[in-house]
């Protein structure tokens, strides 16, 4: 197994909370991060019919039997157990008894919200990190192959072929989870959707367009964009308010949680064909947001992420909050360096007035420096 970095901070509040919720993409590894985290605890699975009937007809029998130190996964297929595992725990007064895990983000949140409210630590985790796979020395050392092979654990763990995994993944997700989630009577109308949403990775998010390119309403589009987002397919880059007198763009932008899901909407067969597709330097931004995502999420924290654009074109590709500090980045695909990379901090940097320190171009060369105006990071170091 590859040694996950949120590990620690799971343990951790394992030790303050009666229950540790662990949220994430389908497959991107809870269980088996849970089960590797908790090795001496028991293992149930709600997804099992047979232990799901008993849960839901006799939830006393059922918590009698797993008292204590219980990791249940797909605990959303039983809304109703909450509440009786709610009154357990209280009597109880311990910390550590339970470890939750569900696919359904946004089932498995409702059902927490109204049952656990006060008594549960959430963690989020998504597919493997750079740093992870380097750890392990699987890290692809070609920026097209990590692009195109992405993060998911099974690729990694069964050696599987992108062009085999995702096709399989999203057929899965669309038909299985979505289908529960909402009443979409048009599974192909909601396919051409995701897909559309590839096309449009690392720009500025356009309701009307995809509701016209679609043949459905705004409000539809609103619904369908949150159940991608709640279930850890796509994240919005929120813009900077930041102002400096300046008029500022107010629409998020829309990024893949992983780049070789997003290769498979987008029909790229190989990592090679990456090298000349139009949408080469969006999917390498799409890849680095996804990293610093999992950097925060891997921390047991909300990610302060954002990017800044004025009315005029003027922008920095992302900004990180740390302690209330902004650490701003421009990243670019090139392989080789450009003093014109540090053009849209340069001028951020005069506004806000921070100083080289807080400045850093991420780009798809190998070696990494200091300049005067700020660093240089190789996509390697991410």
């Amino acid at each position: 197994m590859i040694d996950r970095q949120l590990t620690s901070k799971l343990r951790y509040l394992a030790t303050k909370f009666p229950f540790v919720a662990i949220t994430g993409a389908r497959q991107s590894g809870k269980s088996t991060l849970a089960e590797a985290a908790f090795p001496n605890y028991k293992r149930v699975s709600l997804e099992d019919l047979d232990m799901r009937a008993w849960a839901t007809e006799d939830p006393r029998g059922f918590i009698a039997s797993y008292p204590d130190q219980t990791i249940l996964d797909e605990v959303q297929r039983v809304p109703s157990l909450l509440s009786y595992l709610q009154t357990h725990t209280d009597a109880a007064n311990k910390e550590g008894m339970y470890i939750l895990t569900g696919s359904q983000n946004m089932a498995l949140m409702d059902s927490i919200d109204q049952s656990l409210a006060g008594r549960v630590a959430l963690l989020t985790l998504m597919p493997f990190s750079h740093s992870e796979l380097r750890s392990a020395s699987m890290m692809k050392e070609n920026v097209n192959e990590a692009i195109f092979t992405g993060c998911f654990p099974r690729i990694y763990d069964k050696d599987i072929s992108p062009t085999d995994y995702y096709p399989n993944y999203i057929k899965t997700y669309i038909q299985r989870d979505v289908r529960e989630l909402r009443d979409i009577g048009d599974l192909s109308l909601f396919n051409k959707f995701i897909k559309l949403c590839a096309g449009r990775i690392g720009q500025l998010l356009n309701k009307s367009s995809l509701a016209v390119e679609c043949g459905v309403t705004s409000p539809t589009i609103d619904a369908w964009l949150s159940i991608l987002e709640t279930s850890c397919i796509i994240y919005f880059l929120r813009p900077d308010y930041n102002n400096f007198s300046k008029r500022l763009v107010k629409t998020p932008k829309l990024y893949f949680c992983d780049t070789g899901l997003a290769c498979s909407l987008l029909e790229i067969r190989d990592a090679a064909q990456l090298e000349t597709h139009y949408l080469r330097g969006n999917l390498f931004e799409n890849m680095v947001i996804s990293e610093f995502l999992k950097s925060s999420f891997n921390a047991g924290e909300e990610p302060v992420l954002s990017f800044w654009r004025d009315n005029i074109g003027h922008e920095v590709d992302l900004l990180q909050s740390l302690s209330g500090v902004q650490q701003a980045f421009e990243v670019k695909s090139g392989a080789t360096f450009s003093t014109d990379y540090f053009k849209g901090l340069n001028y951020w940097s005069a506004l806000s007035g921070a100083t080289s320190d807080y400045k850093a171009v991420i780009y798809g060369g190998i070696q990494t420096m200091q300049r005067s105006e700020g660093k240089i990071v190789s996509w390697k170091e991410l």
